[in-house]
């Protein structure tokens, strides 16, 4: 997972003013007869119900569940969560550029810093919040999928119905940098998400 990386070396270097919380949405993500379908309704741990339009967007809904635990288990007071959530951030950015959704200036501009201090190289996207019609659903309070078009937004916009709307809180779409094709696995957002714990420390 994209934690477990800056995870070890936040825990080795201990740095002082900051107490770090490291949450991991991992499942199997087999079919077997309890597998979703189309068409079904999930209960999100915060309440909310998510009719499924798409069973390949399903790594959303346990960043949901995450970032409840996160803001409400765990009491963080602001949260990154780093996810290689969906193809068209790589269709925006390529894959030597994460991008950063945030309605919140401040993080933005740590992120910006952190990122062109670390070289993990990443770019503010739009939190376009009239995008987010296209995640309604008639049977639900959301749905796991927006339009055809516009897809990364939507993601992001999804994610944030799962986190307290006053609580600092930035989504971080890895997907493209996150593997090389010819080298495999980078590391990216190792050194970006231990540089910001450790500033936020400060």
């Amino acid at each position: 997972p994209p934690v477990s990386g800056p995870a070890g070396a936040v825990g080795d270097i201990q740095p002082p003013g900051v107490e770090a919380h490291f949450v991991v949405a991992a499942c199997e993500n087999m079919i077997n007869a309890k597998a979703m379908v189309p068409s079904d309704i999930l209960t999100a741990s915060n309440g909310k119900t998510i009719e499924v339009l798409n069973t390949d967007a399903e790594g959303r809904l346990t960043l949901a569940d995450a970032l409840v635990f996160a803001d409400k288990e765990c009491g963080c007071e602001s949260i990154i969560e780093l996810s290689t959530l969906t193809g068209a951030c790589m269709v925006s950015l390529g894959k030597k550029i994460c991008g950063v959704w945030t309605d919140d200036d401040d993080l933005a501009k740590d992120l910006e810093e952190i990122s062109k201090t670390t070289g993990d190289k990443s770019w503010r996207m739009p939190m376009a919040k009239e995008y987010a019609e296209l995640l309604k659903s008639k049977v639900a309070d959301m749905s796991n999928l927006g339009g055809p078009y516009g897809g990364a937004i939507t993601a992001a916009l999804f994610l944030t119905e799962f986190v307290d709307k006053k609580k600092p809180y930035a989504h971080i779409d890895i997907a493209g940098p996150v593997w090389d094709d010819k080298s495999g696995a980078t590391g990216f957002g190792a050194k970006l998400v231990t540089e910001w714990v450790r500033k936020s420390g400060e």
